[in-house]
């Protein structure tokens, strides 16, 4: 199969308008990438792989979306919906130039895999001149019908026209073909449009090939791989498909989920070895996991890499940019964003660190603020190893605390506290003095410590 090349061409021109949505259809979203994204990455892929990708006028966002996930996909332009075939058309020039295999797909179908393209090429290479992806649904109503006899694709009927007896036929049409390359402009260009809507329809290449005295024929597929999104209660009900598919793939890869029916995942979620996840936990795209990662109960990940031995939450939320150490610590209700916050750092509850870097084994107390937007633009706060902020600080950025710096509680921080102070900045006096004696003392304590393991 590698040794033939492949024309894969993903119908994405369509409206969607039982989507309710100002959105192309193909650019709703499951499980965090968009349904074209999932079909395009299922397509085939490497050397004589080519990708053609059928969208409508004005759609310029499709057409980057397609370059985005494969960028060598080349896009085409129906400029007029007048069905199937003529959507496959307007990629003529790809099909010129005579690939071994075309496939014909659709952008709305999230959850095809690899292995049904796979199972579509390969009755070409062994002659067949049309292959047609069939799949029996649990209720075919609507459906059209696959007529097969002696092994051989005869007919599709659509329901409105089957009879009886044809309509208790449970293989239905998925609509995805393959086509012999040599075969598959001439099939095309013989489609007409002789029918009530005047438009060209893919399933009157049957009779064509037949006609031919070619062979064509069905495989079949699961229901679930098949689905096609037309409205908002199918696309959630193919996000349920694809959530219990990532579930299963993490649970076998050795995550320990406590209650996976109630976990969220992305598509491209990066687990690694003896992973734990807690009841109620979203994970959003671009995730990565390290190695015996605990992500507790309702917590909210998204952009963000998780490292060795950390632990998240509860209800905390990880905003895109996290960069999260070994063994670091996210609390109960933390909230950061674009912070890279290293290893053996707490920040342990209540507070929010923003555009931050904080060091190795740096505490954040409860109620810490990074204060990162003046209304104009954001600045960035620098916390160095090993400093401790006191409860309800505020640091006002830009704004750098040193290594092994103190900052007592309820300081508003707006300038440099260099390394090894002390900083209590709008504190009542009383505090002040309070703080100060107990830095003196950890700071003795400190050295105490310091000088026995030395000796």
């Amino acid at each position: 199969m590698s040794a033939r090349t492949s024309l894969t061409i993903v119908l994405a021109a369509g409206e969607g308008t039982r989507m309710r949505s100002s959105l192309p259809k193909v650019l709703h979203r499951v499980a965090g990438e968009t349904l074209l994204a999932h079909v395009l990455k299922a397509a085939p892929g490497g050397d004589g792989a080519a990708l053609a990708v059928v969208i409508g006028p004005d759609h310029a966002a499709v057409a980057e979306e397609a370059q985005r996930v494969r960028p060598q996909a080349e896009t085409f332009v129906q400029s007029e919906r007048l069905g199937t075939a003529h959507a496959v058309l307007a990629a003529r020039a790809a099909l010129e130039r005579d690939a071994d295999d075309v496939l014909i797909a659709f952008g709305d179908t999230p959850l095809i895999s690899a292995e049904t393209f796979a199972q579509l090429r390969q009755p070409l290479a062994q002659g067949a001149a049309l292959v047609v992806l069939g799949f029996r649904p649990n209720d075919p109503t609507g459906y059209g019908r696959l007529l097969v006899e002696n092994g051989a694709l005869v007919a599709i009927r659509e329901h409105a026209d089957a009879s009886e007896q044809e309509r208790a036929i449970g293989l239905c049409n998925a609509g995805l073909m393959a086509i012999r390359g040599d075969v598959a402009l001439s099939i095309l260009e013989r489609i007409g449009n002789a029918n009530a809507k005047g438009e060209y329809y893919l399933t009157d290449a049957i009779a064509i090939v037949r006609e031919r005295g070619l062979q064509s024929i069905v495989v079949e597929a699961d229901e679930d791989e098949v689905r096609g999104i037309n409205t908002k209660a199918q696309l959630a009900e193919a996000e349920a498909v694809m959530q219990a598919r990532l579930r299963r793939a993490a649970l076998d890869a050795g995550v320990t989920m406590i209650a996976p029916e109630t976990v969220f995942l992305a598509a491209d979620t990066v687990f690694g070895k003896d992973v734990t996840i807690e009841p109620f936990v979203v994970i959003g795209e671009r995730v990565s996991i390290g190695d015996g990662a605990v992500i507790h109960a309702f917590s909210h990940l998204a952009q963000a890499v998780v490292g060795k031995d950390a632990s998240v939450g509860p209800y905390a939320r990880l905003r895109p940019g996290t960069l999260l150490g070994d063994g670091a610590k996210i609390g109960n209700f933390v909230e950061t964003k674009a912070a890279q916050i290293d290893a053996g750092a707490k920040v342990n509850h209540l507070t929010y660190i923003g555009d931050a870097h904080i060091g190795s084994k740096a505490n954040i107390g409860a109620g810490t603020i990074t204060c990162n937007y003046d209304g104009y633009g954001k600045h960035k706060t620098e916390i160095g190893a090993g400093a401790f902020v006191g409860s309800n600080t505020s640091l006002v950025a830009p704004v750098k605390i040193g290594a092994g710096a103190y900052v007592g509680s309820g300081s508003v921080i707006t300038r440099e506290v260099p390394d090894d102070a002390l900083a209590l900045e709008r504190a009542e006096q009383s505090v002040r003095e309070g703080w100060a004696k107990r830095y003196r003392d950890a700071k003795t304590r400190a050295k105490s410590k310091d000088k026995s393991h030395r000796a």
